[in-house]
């Protein structure tokens, strides 16, 4: 795993900075503490920094072709670099190391822009060819590994593996996108492409980027897509085994390392699957890690402990301290713009367990997006039967009346809080599940927002993200719709973000085996019933592995990763948010409306509401602000 930047001058060869370059390479230090290098041409700067995982003698970056025409910096792994090694053998290409980055400058060579589709893996690159004064940059197919860019007013184009490598640069823009800000404020992250910065975007998953020197244009293309094809007529029992065996093989390819390698233990469903199937393919014990809570209501470590028994795992568990707070500010640092999942805390120590032991560890990731596994898919479901029943026109108004009327009810038990259910069905499908996913719904950032920044939105909304995704997903089935707004949003700007930039502050690399793009796509083609039956999510996940886990394990209530940020609130963190909330930092922004801050802190402390998701939120983005501009 590595981190790569890069400078391009658009319009001719003017000659590059290497003292900014070198900077810009060293704000990646930590992605790649264990070598880097620089190499300039002109008109063309590449930076890399190397975690050494694979060919550690001889893979050193940037790596370039025979003749030194065509040059690479790689962040990532190909897992079927063997095999297409073999393939560009034959077809007359000389390879002088064992490396898989190699195999990029010489699928290049033989396939140009199509490259991309004989690679399996994670992969972010920058390829230059010298013959042809093309750039070309591109990014796994589900977004594993992050890659940003930004065209200054200069000329020079610039990209790097994270924010903070393009932030290095002094010509890069500040100025925030309201949109952005909007969308952040109801996702609790910026998805895809864009950043919090006007100026700077993320490439999309399963996308390239092509520039020619002398063009201005910048060349954006898809090259992949979750297919959900037509649904494939397979028994449970078939699909039982076909799973296990593209499941089996996913993990194995991602086994191959010359350093310690492990597995992030949870004790759910995805994290135990991966450490089953690894436990059968690996002869010494899978090295395991998980991290326990005081607090019994987060605390799934008794059953990580029992599927590492079963597995005769060398497990290691460690207890997060309950008052974590250092970790709040270092968070915005890690991220380089706001984020708000909570749980990027203990994901951030666990990461720290496990580089202890390893330098590569799996995951269970994706794992609740392909089959299903999420509470408000099925909610989603419920709900879609309720609005075929009613006409928009009559169902639009009755339930919006109800959703006025019925009271917020934060404290009560949940089959008593109808006056959210109420709210989406009033919705069409994409604006219930916005609804659904939202940390500040439509409303309450109608009083979070101040007059002037609601007018420098000009009545853009965040819906807008879903409705653009929507149109273009390739089924109409109504399960499949909500998985495929999922991996094109949350998991990519939420889940996969929060481990890569996790994962990375502590040198570790983490593989996806779930995230396998050919396990995704023949899971996309079963019919959903097999990934929601009835009210059991990840049906055909949990049925399949029966055999490898005990049921208390499959079939218990799903708990996620969480933090007791309520109660925080009431307590130990109060003045630390009231002054985050109330002071000059978001007061200077005009972005806010003090009188509804103050109500939100007030009626959580008071215990009248749970405003602990929203507040979390503003909080990391007052702290965003701090880390961009270190004054304030």
């Amino acid at each position: 795993m590595c981190g790569i930047v890069g400078l391009f001058d658009i319009h001719g060869k003017r000659e590059i900075d290497k003292k900014l370059l070198g900077r810009m390479n060293q704000t990646l230090f930590h992605r790649g503490p264990d070598e880097g290098d620089i190499y300039t041409e002109p008109g063309l700067g590449l930076g890399h920094r190397r975690l050494s995982i694979i060919d550690i003698s001889d893979g050193h970056q940037p790596l370039f072709n025979e003749d030194g025409s065509v040059v690479v910096v790689f962040n990532g792994e190909i897992y079927n670099f063997q095999e297409l090694t073999n393939e560009l053998t034959k077809l007359g290409h000389e390879f002088r190391t064992h490396s898989d980055t190699e195999v990029i400058v010489h699928a290049w060579e033989e396939w140009k822009e199509s490259c991309v589709d004989h690679f399996r893996g994670m992969f972010a690159f920058g390829l230059w060819d010298r013959n042809k004064e093309t750039l070309f940059l591109a990014r796994d197919r589900l977004g594993i590994k992050p890659l940003y860019y930004a065209s200054l007013e200069d000329g020079t184009f610039i990209f790097a593996s994270e924010l903070k490598g393009l932030l290095a640069h002094s010509a890069l823009s500040r100025e925030m996108d309201p949109s952005a800000i909007e969308e952040y404020f109801s996702f609790g992250y910026v998805p895809e492409p864009k950043t919090i910065f006007k100026q700077a975007f993320k490439l999309s998953p399963g996308h390239s980027l092509t520039l020619q020197s002398g063009q201005s244009h910048i060349l954006l293309r898809q090259y992949w897509d979750v297919p959900f094809t037509d649904h494939n007529l397979i028994s449970i029992q078939e699909a039982q085994e076909e799973l296990i065996i593209r499941l089996q093989e996913a993990v194995k390819i991602r086994l191959m390392a010359e350093v310690p390698l492990g597995a992030f233990l949870s004790g759910g469903v995805d994290s135990s699957a991966v450490v089953a199937m690894m436990a059968g393919i690996l002869k010494d014990p899978v090295n395991t890690c998980s991290i326990s809570f005081g607090d019994p209501t987060f605390n799934e470590s008794q059953h990580a402990q029992k599927v590492a028994d079963r597995y005769h795992t060398q497990h290691h568990v460690e207890q997060v301290d309950t008052d974590d707070f250092d970790l709040i500010d270092k968070l915005a640092s890690l991220y380089d713009e706001p984020f708000a999942d909570s749980s990027a805390m203990p994901t951030y120590r666990v990461c720290e367990l496990a580089k202890k032991r390893v330098t590569v560890a799996l995951s269970g990731d994706g794992g609740d997006e392909n089959f299903a596994g999420y509470r408000r898919y099925r909610w989603h479901i419920y709900e879609e039967r309720m609005r075929s029943l009613l006409p928009q026109g009559i169902r639009k108004p009755l339930f919006g009346l109800l959703g006025n009327l019925y009271p917020k009810a934060d404290w009560a038990p949940k089959f008593l809080r109808a006056k959210s259910t109420f709210e989406s069905l009033a919705r069409d499908p994409v604006e219930g599940y916005f609804h659904s996913v939202s940390i500040m719904g439509d409303k309450m950032r109608e009083k979070l927002f101040s007059s002037s920044f609601k007018h420098s939105l000009q009545t853009y909304q965040a819906v807008e993200v879903l409705r653009s995704h929507a149109s273009k997903c390739p089924v109409d089935d109504s399960l499949s719709q909500v998985q495929y707004l999922d991996m094109k949003t949350y998991l990519v700007g939420d889940i996969l973000t929060k481990v890569d930039r996790a994962s990375m502050a502590h040198s570790l690399e983490v593989r996806v085996p779930l995230l396998d793009h050919k396990l995704v796509e023949w899971i996309s083609s079963i019919p959903p019933s097999l990934k929601l039956h009835g009210k059991e999510g990840k049906f055909i996940l949990k049925k399949a592995l029966e055999s490898y886990l005990p049921d208390d394990i499959l079939y218990r209530d799903k708990m996620g990763f969480a933090i007791p940020l309520a109660s925080w609130f009431r307590g130990p963190l109060h003045q630390k948010l009231h002054k985050a909330l109330m002071g000059p930092t978001l007061a200077d922004t005009g972005i806010f409306n003090r009188n509804f801050l103050k109500e939100m802190l007030d009626q959580h402390q008071s215990g009248k509401r749970d405003y602990s998701a929203p507040l979390w939120t503003l909080l990391m983005f007052e702290s965003f602000l701090r880390n961009i501009d270190p004054q304030k």
